[in-house]
């Protein structure tokens, strides 16, 4: 086997196939290295510098080196990563770029003319170097090829433990650094809105479930509603369905089918999304106050380029209102946003608490239960899906209080990620600490010791990142929700 049947064997997991095909030859060089007495130590290349680091150097270089592989084989993605080099280079080290898609004509080119970039301490292999030391080592080839997705799950779990709040403040910086470039978009979900004390989505659906028997007289000739909730616990309890399909319970349950009844629905959903709202925390929450902030321009313009929001509510909206900030809530396929407004893509629907400030609020598809939810997959062209594809392929996008748990998010993230070789967006998720995962949701301790917990959830931690950066998303990782205002201003600040 060669690098380019390799290489086509992945063509299909886009990103995801581009990091298979780094672990390989990290591993590669690894193997290499052993059979000579050389170390070859592979770095967590979305935060390090570089993609892995050779003290004693490999095979006939025998000078300490740094790693970088690329597969893009541009004069311009070559500079920058000797320039990279240049700025984080240590006494004594040189780099050895791997470009295996490099052709050797380039190389030489590259290499031999008269460039002020390169000089001796910069090394170029291409396919040719890539496809000697993989029929030098055709066994161990065999076997990483056939293992590459446990290969890089292992590579991950196996890495040199770093602070892992110090990994995040590089992050961070990236974040900063993509924000003030301009093509930055800003991914909202239920996290954004709970911060102001709306409920969440099951506490939403059992309200309304609850209001619907309530009103069909269930517990008593005036459809107490204490017995109701109590029968509706007990039936969450003994037989919980899944969020979707209890939506689509309600939903038939409240006899949508007429104008009017689809009228009264989407007034009992707005209703009870904003009644329940817990009084205690601030509408324009000190989450929601931050990401109003990135949105106002600088000196240089609007740092972010659009909102697209998964939330039904309107506290963005009223945030970016009271800044003066000029924007329009886009719900359906027909709203177009001119050059001066932040559109703010509600890609599941619109439910404002004041309706009489929007029009063809009529049109909005809402997507609360299986049906739109099955719309929505099914058309690859619905306006909805046409905007988040595009945010992915075409900005930096930060995706706040999400789970990313969402089958048709993830679909449309892998989607857009077949044209990129590293990540180039970023998601907060909620890390577990050792005391919270020991104690558990009822608070009975494990018995087990605290040191095979830390470890376990490294090797935790280290997957999910894997496997979000296959989406092209890189984890920004935080303990409290409340850090995540601070990591903003720092976003902000630069």
């Amino acid at each position: 086997m060669d690098f380019n049947t390799l290489e086509e064997r992945l063509a299909d997991y886009g990103s995801g196939g581009y990091l298979f095909l780094e672990a390989f030859i990290i591993k590669l060089l690894q193997v290499e290295g052993q059979q000579l007495g050389q170390k070859v130590e592979g770095q967590d290349s979305h935060v390090s510098a570089f993609d892995a680091i050779a003290p004693s150097g490999i095979g006939e270089i025998s000078s300490p080196l740094v790693v970088e592989i690329v597969f893009s084989v541009s004069r311009s993605k070559l500079d920058a990563t000797v320039e990279k080099f240049r700025g984080h280079s240590s006494r004594g080290y040189s780099l050895l770029i791997i470009a295996p898609k490099i052709s050797d004509l380039k190389k030489s080119i590259y290499i031999n003319e008269e460039n002020p970039q390169v000089d001796n301490l910069v090394y170029l292999w291409g396919g040719k170097e890539v496809n000697e030391l993989m029929q030098k080592h055709k066994e161990a080839v065999e076997t990483l090829t056939s293992n590459l997705f446990s290969l890089r799950l292992k590579m991950a779990a196996e890495r040199t433990v770093r602070s892992w709040k110090e990994d995040r403040d590089q992050l961070v910086k990236a974040v900063a650094e993509k924000y003030r470039a301009g093509r930055f978009s800003l991914i909202l979900g239920a996290g954004v809105s709970s911060s102001a004390g709306l409920p969440d989505w099951n506490t939403l659906l059992n309200s309304l479930l609850v209001s619907m028997l309530s009103q069909e007289n269930f517990g008593g000739p005036h459809g107490d509603p204490v017995k109701v909730s109590e029968i509706v616990a007990r039936l969450m309890e003994v037989d919980g369905p899944s969020t979707l399909m209890l939506a689509r319970y309600i939903r038939k349950g409240l006899a949508v089918g007429s104008p009017v009844e689809q009228q009264g629905f989407v007034d009992a959903i707005t209703h009870q999304l904003y009644s329940l709202r817990d009084k205690k925390f601030a509408v324009e929450s000190e989450l929601i106050s931050s990401i109003a902030k990135l949105c106002t321009p600088t000196r240089t313009g609007a740092n972010v380029k659009s909102i697209l929001t998964y939330n039904f509510d309107d506290f963005i909206e009223r945030a970016l209102l009271s800044r003066s900030l000029v924007h329009k809530s886009v719900f359906e396929e027909f709203e177009t946003p001119s050059a001066e407004e932040l559109p703010v893509y509600h890609v599941h629907g619109f439910l404002p608490e004041d309706r009489q400030r929007y029009s063809n609020l009529d049109r909005c598809t809402l997507v609360f239960s299986e049906e739109g939810y099955h719309q929505i997959y099914r058309d690859a062209y619905h306006w909805s899906n046409l905007v988040q594809l595009n945010s992915f392929k075409e900005s930096s996008c930060l995706m706040i209080g999400l789970s990313l748990t969402d089958p048709n998010l993830r679909r449309l993230l892998e989607i857009a990620s077949k044209s990129i070789e590293e990540p180039k967006h970023f998601a907060f998720m909620r890390r577990l600490t050792s005391k919270k995962f020991m104690a558990g949701a009822s608070g009975k301790p494990l018995k087990i010791s605290n040191a095979v917990v830390e470890r376990f959830l490294e090797r935790h931690h280290a997957t999910n990142e894997e496997l979000m950066r296959e989406l092209g998303v890189s984890v920004i990782w935080y303990e409290e929700y409340g850090d995540i205002p601070e990591i903003l201003s720092k976003i902000h600040a630069g």
